[in-house]
């Protein structure tokens, strides 16, 4: 804004310079012209001869840029003579500051929007002779107008950058599906035949297409379709936080959630029950697995979606966020001959990369290794792998049971999620195999107290475990705005060691000005030794269990999340969002 008054400013003042240099800016364009010297005489009486045996149908500056002028030359000229200011293309917006107004219309009069001060509109054109298109503006926008002159190919070149940018493309799919939906009455979207149809519209496929394919290049692992009073909104979940990203009429939720059924291979009419579905396909350029989920709400069905890619490099072991400390003890854990080792954490932790990372590291041809999963997310390479199913009765613990008479050496269990899986897990364990499974537990020494509170005797705990790490994600700086600053004494406080350097992302386009890009795991290695094993038998509390690993040398998840704080890895509040104040 500053930068158009500027441009304005100096073109007023050049117009005085030229008048006190003799140069009439009430003259014709051919006099600026001339008095500019950007031409000579001769050359204007030629014009005004080709002019006039054409019968005045091109203008005289629009003839002389044939031959001698440049089109910079004649803007100069047009903005003595009409009083309006020159812009270039790098002061040209991102985005159109106005909607309802078409690309076509604009591109027809070479005109571009530049920006909204108050009740005016500044904009760009290349003909100030053409007053008509600007009026038509003026009354359908209810805007005053503030123009500026530039040249027609910038203009044109700009459009065509926005017109094929993502709002752009995400508004005009908008708009079609929109219109075509118009056509089906409100009576008729509660009959199947009706939302198969609605599910089948050609604006529908596309923007359910536009949604996921820009989610896959956003590297979002979930997106959110939520119905509202007045509106569907869409968020997209990037590094762990909900982002907005559109929000639809809400005219279209009907057909939005039949067209995502469908493809999901739902019951399309059943409206008041949750469904789970799986959608395959290729969106992004990339081949993407997606899991459905769908809930009924009072303004419709909310659906969420999450992505897997199944071109992605699967991540090992060393990439996860272990440290060469980190990594000494929790690699010696997972080549124990047998044992339980749990993965704790939240949904969304990132515990189910850590077992697969962990079952790619040490499997090898002399070790069979079986997994149960709800549901299998990533294939891997000479591992037996089942998907449970509820619906047929094949649960955890019932494929557990059959899992251990099909002599294997290492088990992972998805989820304990009952005292009949822990106790067939335990009892796995003990009977010489290494068993992985995952507790949704907020640190590691409450695993113990949570298998004891299933009904697992403390003794077996005892005997099996030998191991609990808790994880959370933190998102990584980004590496294109990383930025030192210096953090408040209480934050140093906070710390309880020399912090040194801290960084943080500034945002920029590469991290769609969040200041992070990508995420890495913190972890808390609780490594079952004799004097925790004491513990567990006296039935102490998780909080005595942790004060004991700590005084032996156990890092929590805070403090290891500082570690790759003073490392310049991932910042200060990343850290203080997802732990906790150790007690």
């Amino acid at each position: 804004m500053i930068l158009l008054e500027l441009r304005a400013y100096i073109t007023r003042k050049y117009k005085r310079w030229y008048n006190s240099a003799g140069i009439d800016t009430m003259k014709k364009i051919g006099q600026i012209l001339l008095g500019l010297g950007y031409v000579e005489a001769a050359d204007i009486e030629k014009a005004i001869e080709v002019q006039r045996a054409e019968g005045g149908k091109r203008k005289l500056g629009e003839i002389l840029k044939e031959s001698l002028l440049r089109e910079e030359q004649l803007l100069n000229a047009l903005s003595i003579q009409y009083d309006i200011p020159l812009i270039h293309e790098a002061e040209f917006p991102k985005t159109l500051p106005v909607e309802k107004i078409s690309f076509g219309f604009l591109k027809e009069n070479l005109m571009l929007p530049l920006s909204i001060s108050g009740n005016t509109l500044n904009l760009a054109i290349n003909d100030p002779t053409k007053t008509e298109a600007v009026d038509n503006i003026r009354a359908s926008l209810g805007y005053e107008t503030k123009l500026f002159l530039a040249r027609a190919v910038s203009i044109m070149n700009h459009l065509e950058i926005l017109n094929a940018s993502r709002d752009a493309v995400m508004q005009r799919v908008i708009e079609g599906a929109t219109e075509e939906e118009e056509i089906h009455t409100a009576e008729a979207v509660g009959e199947i035949s009706h939302l198969r149809d609605l599910a089948q519209e050609k604006g529908i496929i596309q923007l359910v297409n536009l949604i996921v394919g820009n989610a896959v290049k956003d590297k979002a692992s979930d997106i959110h379709v939520e119905p509202e009073e007045t509106a569907v909104k869409i968020r997209y979940r990037i590094d762990g936080l909900l982002y907005e990203k559109e929000m639809l009429p809400i005219k279209m939720q009907a057909a939005l959630s039949s067209r995502i059924k469908l493809l999901s291979q739902m019951n399309i009419a059943e409206r008041r029950l949750p469904q789970d579905g799986r959608i395959r396909g290729r969106f992004g350029g990339k081949e993407i697995d997606i899991r459905v989920s769908t809930i009924p709400t009072i303004y419709g069905e909310g659906i969420v979606m999450r992505l897997l890619d199944r071109e992605a490099s699967f991540i090992s072991l060393e990439e996860l966020g272990f440290d060469d400390v980190l990594f000494g003890k929790y690699g010696g854990l997972i080549k124990k001959p047998y044992g339980m080792i749990l993965i704790t954490g939240p949904t969304g932790s990132g515990k189910t990369t850590t077992l697969y990372a962990s079952l790619e590291k040490i499997n090898s041809p002399d070790k069979k290794i079986i997994t149960i999963e709800e549901p299998v997310e990533y294939l891997l390479g000479g591992i037996n792998q089942i998907q449970v199913k509820p619906k047929i009765g094949l649960s955890f613990a019932n494929g557990l049971r059959h899992i251990v008479r099909q002599d294997p050496d290492i088990i992972m269990v998805g989820e304990i999620r009952d005292i009949e899986t822990a106790s067939i897990s335990i009892h796995a364990a003990l009977t010489g195999h290494l068993l992985f499974s995952t507790l949704h537990t907020n640190d590691a020494s409450t695993a113990i107290t949570r298998l004891v509170d299933m009904g697992v005797e403390n003794y077996l705990v005892s005997s099996t475990l030998i191991g609990v790490i808790a994880q959370r994600l933190v998102r990584r700086i980004c590496p294109n705005c990383k930025e030192p600053y210096t953090v408040t004494d209480d934050v140093r406080a906070e710390f309880g060691f020399d912090v040194g350097q801290v960084w943080r992302g500034r945002g920029c386009d590469n991290c769609l000005g969040t200041g992070y890009r990508g995420r890495i795991a913190i972890f808390e290695i609780l490594v079952i030794d004799d004097d925790i094993r004491k513990l567990i038998m006296s039935k102490a509390t998780s909080r005595e269990i942790k004060e004991k690993a700590a005084s032996s040398g156990m890092r929590t998840l805070r403090q290891d999340g500082l570690v790759k704080v003073k490392k310049g890895i991932t910042s200060v509040d990343e850290v203080f969002r997802v732990t906790q104040v150790e007690l």
